[in-house]
């Protein structure tokens, strides 16, 4: 989870927090195979696939919680924690799309955010600027879609359980797609402000 508080940081690479986010890292590919077997004519793999993604979210709470404990927050730590929340969200939206569990609508408004905030990104290093850390909006933003994508998968059943999992999981798809956006757009007006004192 990534660490807004004001410590000091380490440069170690090897420290149990960073191992832990290189294990959620390695664990996107994982996912992304096991979701997608069936679409090429392998055997159902969804169990084993919301196992690697309820994981990868004790890793995340976790990986936070030990670096303020054990005072090992570090530079490589703040750059893992959040590229391993985007490239799952990513994953899980590609496998999710190919499923036809997410409709194409979602899905676009999902990664023109992403773009928007590639494009954000770019702006501020051409000023000297490192990318904007995570804030409370964009970390509520990604425990929403943590929480509607494994769900929504859940839902490609039948039963009361799917059905059950199906309301749920399109009510944290909803919130977390709204807040991901509103984190996104206080980005740019972060962003625009950093430009604007930098002229």
């Amino acid at each position: 989870m990534e660490v807004q508080e004001t410590r000091v940081q380490t440069d170690r690479v090897l420290t149990i927090p960073n191992i832990l986010s290189m294990a959620r890292l390695a664990g996107v590919p994982l996912f992304l195979w096991l979701i997608l077997r069936p679409e090429f004519g392998g055997p159902e793999s969804d169990g084993w696939a919301l196992l690697v993604l309820m994981l990868s979210g004790i890793s995340d709470y976790l990986d936070g919680k030990l670096a303020r404990r054990w005072n090992q927050i570090s530079s490589l730590g703040r750059l893992l924690d959040p590229a391993a929340d985007r490239l799952y969200i990513l994953s899980t939206i590609v496998g999710l799309t190919w499923r036809e569990i997410l409709p194409l609508w979602l899905t676009a408004a999902l990664l023109a955010r992403e773009l928007m905030l590639l494009v954000m990104v770019a702006i501020l290093r051409r000023h000297g600027y490192p990318p904007p850390q995570v804030n409370f909006l964009g970390k509520a933003a990604t425990f929403n879609l943590m929480y509607a994508f494994p769900l929504l998968l859940l839902s490609d059943g039948s039963g009361w359980l799917a059905t059950l999992a199906a309301i749920f999981g399109w009510a944290f798809a909803g919130w977390g797609t709204t807040l991901y956006w509103w984190a996104g757009i206080l980005y740019v007006v972060q962003v625009r402000r950093l430009v604007k004192a930098d002229k």
